[in-house]
């Protein structure tokens, strides 16, 4: 038995912070099930919890090296190559330093005997629990190396997702960070020496230059009183961001929005009918996978629509009837997942969801980001032009004070 520190939250949404005795993680994480108690963190009481970006920026593995790691295990286990063999060859050849450390752990764990899923739930860090849940059903049914393939086909799936969404937020990211730095530079050194030629002039300067010499003096004098105010906020985000009642409301609020809105409910429907139908073709049973699914979706107000869906199954109901809520879950996917119940295809139609959601957001990022790229050069564009005429105007005026 080993003590586990733990962060969690209670079904009433209050935060839960403690240690139990347990013989895994996993173990330690069912006890807290059983205690109504969603863990969010769990780790041995001699290690640190993640609570920093910087810890967390360590331990990340990314998911392309999770996924490589996968198909070659699924290549040597089809290959019947013995487990301990498998991740004692895999361990020698990884070059990343994480990802070979934790291998040197799961292998030392193998020798002692322990099943590969127990010992993958001993780093609960790099293998998440539907890993682990999917795993544990291909041991169990002696489909280890097809269960494994394709779990490195949904990871790569998910690699490629992240991909989509990073380089769809290059551009306009880079398009904001330029035009606020010409802004700011225009504003703080360039406007005051032009127009400083006018400070000897008695003509009345337009409104427009008025307001814009405002916004520079402010600028260059209280500059540390909006760093601190942009701090403050920070601080005060990060610390709101923290309770349960504040981050139920920010998701609430996020999938709700008009245009973001519609493209993050279907990135987290993507993402759930793919790991639901992952687990169910795996060989894990429902209760158990609309467990899982609900804790890969981040989102608290899909999170709570889950487990209020996995109760009602429990209480004999349908999965479709469960998720009949048209504000959440779109009638198409509904009626498949009904049609899947009846047929017996459920599997396959959750995949086919699950596939129609990731093209369905990789085509509305694309024609989000083709309608940033000109409001964003528009904008850039007219508030550069309104600092040139606020500088030309009193020109104008002064070679007509000449004449």
């Amino acid at each position: 038995m080993s003590t586990f520190q733990y962060k969690g939250y209670t079904t009433d949404g209050r935060t839960a912070v403690g240690t139990l005795e347990a013989d895994s993680v996993r173990t330690a994480r069912e006890q807290l099930r059983s205690q109504n108690i969603l863990a969010s963190e769990i780790a041995p009481e001699q290690q640190d919890l993640a609570t920093g970006p910087i810890s967390r920026f360590r331990r990340r593995i990314p998911v392309a090296e999770l996924s490589l790691f996968t198909r070659r295990l699924a290549t040597l286990t089809a290959a019947s190559v013995p487990l301990h063999e498998a991740l004692q060859a895999l361990h020698q050849q990884e070059r990343h330093p994480e990802l070979r450390a934790v291998l040197a752990r799961v292998t030392a764990r193998l020798a002692e005997g322990m099943p590969l899923a127990r010992a993958f739930a001993e780093e609960p860090q790099v293998f998440k629990e539907n890993y682990v849940a999917m795993v544990s059903a291909g041991e169990a049914g002696g489909a280890l190396d097809r269960v494994l393939l394709r779990l490195a086909d949904f990871l790569e799936r998910q690699d490629e997702l992240r991909r989509t969404v990073s380089s769809a937020m290059a551009y306009p990211a880079l398009m904001a960070l330029v035009g606020g730095g010409v802004m700011l530079f225009l504003l703080t050194f360039v406007i005051p020496k032009i127009t400083g030629i006018f400070a000897d002039s008695k003509a009345t300067l337009p409104f427009l230059t008025v307001a814009l010499l405002a916004v520079s003096n402010t600028l260059r004098t209280f500059w540390w009183l909006l760093a601190l105010a942009v701090a403050g906020m920070i601080w005060l985000y990060r610390r709101l961001i923290r309770r349960p009642d504040v981050i139920a409301a920010r998701d609430r609020w996020l999938v709700r929005l008009p245009l973001v809105g519609r493209l993050l409910q279907t990135l987290i429907l993507a993402r759930f009918t793919g790991i639901l139908g992952l687990l169910l073709s795996s060989g894990v049973p429902l209760l158990k996978s609309l467990e899982i699914s609900s804790a890969a979706v981040v989102n608290r107000t899909y999170q709570t629509a889950l487990t209020n869906a996995g109760v009602a199954v429990a209480e004999g109901g349908s999965l479709s009837a469960a998720l009949s809520n048209p504000a959440l879950f779109p009638p198409l996917l509904t009626h498949l997942i009904a049609v899947g119940e009846r047929s017996g295809t459920l599997v396959e139609n959750l995949e086919t969801a699950g596939h129609s959601f990731e093209r369905e957001f990789e085509s509305s990022t694309t024609r989000l980001v083709s309608l940033l790229e000109p409001v964003m050069i528009l904008v850039m564009g007219l508030t550069v032009g309104l600092v040139v005429v606020a500088v030309l105007l009193p020109i104008f005026q002064l070679n007509q004070l000449v004449r």
